[in-house]
C-alpha cells in the first residue's frame, strides 16, 4: 500500500473497489499459475553474480524457499543501497528535467560522492493509467520526451545509476499499467534501457494474497531479471506483509520492506490514518529481523525522511527536528537498511545536507561485514543497540526514546560481551575521540537524539607508558589524540 494522494491529502488510490480487488486477484493468480509451469518445466537454479559485484552470499537458511524451489540470487547489492527516490515528494509528478537537475544537484552537493548512486523513479513514468490486459507498459512522452534510456545514459555518464518501478499487478498503486503476465517483455525492455534498480510494488494489487502468491509474483519477475544478464537491484515491495524477510533473499530480492509506509514523523501516537508508521514503529518492526538481513539481502525500512520538514504535498506528517531527523538516519545507518533520500535533493538546507552526507555514519551502512545492529539492552526510554564492523571495532546507539536529557551508559563487556580491558570511544556526530577507558562510559543524550559511538580495543600501555586507542584502520579518517586512563564516571561533557 502507498500513500497515494493524488486528488488531496486525504485520498488514497491504495484503496480499491471491490470490483478491481478481485479483478487483479485474478490476474495475480494467473501470474503465480504462469510462475508454477515454468517451474515445472525448466526449474529454477540459482542465477549467476554479475562481474561488477562480488560473489553473493549464501542467505541464511532461515530465507530458504520451500523445498520444491532452488534458491535465486543475483549477486547485486553487497551492501544497502544508497540514492533518491522521487514518491515522497514529487508522488506522480515526475518529468525528465526534474531526474537531470537531481542528478546534476546530487554531483554538486557531494551526495554521489557519499554514496547516493541510485536515482529511481517510483510509480508515474507510465504513459497509461488503466489495466495491463489494455494497455502496453510505455514511458510517458509528455513527461519524458527523450525516453527513458536517455535518462540511463545521463546517470551513467555522472558515475550514477537510474531505477525504475513497476509491480506485479493488472495496475499499480497509482492507476498505471503494471507488469502482469509481461514480466520477461518488461525485464527485457528495462534491461535495453540501462536500468540498475527495480522497485516492484506488490502493495497494492497483492494486498489480501496469501504468501505463496506473493512469493511466486516476486520470483517470476527475479527470475526474467537474472536471465536479462544486466545487473538490476530487485525491491520487493510488499509492506512487510506475509513475513517477506522470511522469503524474499530465496527468491532474489536484494531488499523488502518490513513494514508500512513511514510517515514523515519521528513519533506520532498509534499509526496516521490507522496505516502510517514512524521512524520509532519502524525500528521496533525491525527488531528480531536482523538475522534475516546480510550482504546481498537487506531489511528496508522505508525511505528517508530527511528533509521533507513536513511539506510534502503527498505524505501525511508534521515533520520532525533536525535531531529527531539525524536519529532516523543514524538508526537506518545502524540497521543496513538502504539509505534513499525522499526529499527535494535540489534545495536540501544545510542541517539535512550535513546529516545525509556524514560519512562516518554513512560507513556503518556500508561496511563490508553486513552484520545489522541488534538491541542489547532495553531500558524502557533508553535502548542500545550495536553493530559488529568488519575491522573489529563495534558502533554503538544510545537512543533516548523520552522527553527529557537522560545519562546513559555503555559497558562493553557487560553490554557486549567483549573481553576488553581498556577501550577507546569516538562520537561519530561530533567527530571526536575520547578515552582510552577501563571502565563503563557515560554520557548524556537529549531527548530524542541517539548518539552514535565507535568503540575500539585499545592496546596495553607498556610499563610506565600511556598507550593511544587509535582508530582501527584510521576508520575516522584523522589521527585520533591521545588521552589519559580515566578512573572514575567517564564522560564527554
Amino acid at each position: 500500500m502507498r500513500d497515494r494522494a493524488l486528488g488531496s491529502r486525504n485520498t488514497r488510490v491504495s484503496t480499491h473497489a471491490s470490483a478491481a480487488r478481485a479483478q487483479v486477484w485474478r490476474a495475480a493468480l494467473t501470474s503465480a499459475a504462469l510462475a508454477l509451469a515454468a517451474c515445472l518445466v525448466t526449474g529454477l537454479v540459482t542465477g549467476p553474480a554479475f562481474a561488477a559485484d562480488a560473489p553473493a552470499a549464501a542467505p541464511p537458511a532461515a530465507n530458504a524457499p520451500g523445498p520444491h524451489y532452488a534458491p535465486l540470487s543475483n549477486g547485486l547489492a553487497q551492501t544497502p543501497p544508497m540514492g533518491w527516490i522521487t514518491w515522497l515528494q514529487f508522488a506522480e509528478d515526475i518529468n525528465e528535467p526534474l531526474i537531470l537537475q537531481t542528478i546534476d544537484a546530487m554531483v554538486a552537493n557531494g551526495m554521489r560522492d557519499a554514496g547516493y548512486v541510485y536515482v529511481n523513479l517510483d510509480d508515474g513514468w507510465q504513459r497509461y493509467k488503466g489495466e495491463r490486459s489494455k494497455h502496453p507498459l510505455e514511458f510517458d512522452p509528455v513527461k519524458f520526451p527523450h525516453g527513458i534510456k536517455y535518462l540511463a545514459d545521463y546517470a551513467h555518464s555522472k558515475g550514477m545509476k537510474l531505477g525504475i518501478y513497476s509491480g506485479p499487478g493488472e495496475s499499480t498503486c497509482a492507476g498505471y499499467t503494471g507488469s502482469a503476465g509481461h514480466e520477461v517483455q518488461d525485464a527485457a525492455m528495462f534491461a535495453s534501457w540501462g536500468i540498475d534498480h527495480l522497485k516492484y510494488d506488490s502493495c497494492c494489487s497483492h494486498k489480501d494474497a496469501p504468501q505463496p502468491v506473493v512469493e511466486g509474483v516476486f520470483r517470476t519477475m527475479s527470475k526474467a531479471l537474472i536471465a536479462t544478464k544486466r545487473p538490476i537491484v530487485l525491491n520487493a515491495c510488499h509492506c512487510g506483509w506475509v513475513n517477506t524477510w522470511e522469503w524474499a533473499a530465496g527468491v532474489g530480492a536484494n531488499h523488502w520492506r518490513i513494514g508500512q509506509d513511514i510517515s514523515d514523523d519521528f513519533d506520532y501516537p498509534g499509526n496516521r490514518e490507522k496505516y502510517y508508521f514512524d521512524v520509532l514503529d519502524l525500528i521496533d518492526r525491525g527488531v528480531g529481523l536482523e538475522k534475516y538481513a546480510g550482504p546481498g539481502h537487506w531489511n528496508d525500512y522505508d525511505m528517508l525522511i530527511v528533509g521533507l520538514d513536513g511539506k510534502s504535498p503527498w505524505l501525511v506528517g508534521a515533520g520532525a527536528s533536525n535531531v529527531e531527523y539525524r536519529t532516523h538516519f543514524s538508526m537506518w545507518s545502524m540497521l543496513d537498511s538502504p539509505l534513499l533520500v525522499g526529499a527535494d535533493v535540489r534545495h536540501l538546507d544545510a542541517d539535512s545536507l550535513e546529516t545525509l552526507t556524514n560519512k562516518e555514519i554513512i560507513a556503518l551502512n556500508q561496511d563490508a561485514l553486513g552484520k545489522p545492529a541488534t538491541r542489547v539492552r532495553d531500558d524502557g526510554l533508553v535502548q542500545v543497540f550495536a553493530k559488529e564492523l568488519s575491522d573489529g571495532s563495534w558502533a554503538v546507539a544510545l537512543l533516548n526514546r523520552g522527553s527529557a536529557t537522560a545519562d546513559v551508559t555503555i559497558a562493553p563487556r557487560k553490554d557486549l560481551q567483549l573481553e576488553w580491558d581498556r577501550y577507546g570511544v569516538r562520537d561519530l556526530w561530533k567527530h571526536k575521540d575520547m578515552g582510552p577507558y577501563d571502565i563503563p562510559f557515560t554520557t548524556e543524550v537529549i531527548s530524542h537524539e541517539a548518539r552514535i559511538l565507535r568503540l575500539w580495543k585499545a592496546p596495553e600501555p607498556a610499563a610506565g607508558k600511556s598507550a593511544s586507542a587509535a582508530v582501527p584502520g584510521a576508520a575516522a579518517g584523522q589521527a585520533p589524540g591521545a588521552a589519559p586512563l580515566v578512573a572514575e564516571r567517564t564522560s564527554d561533557h
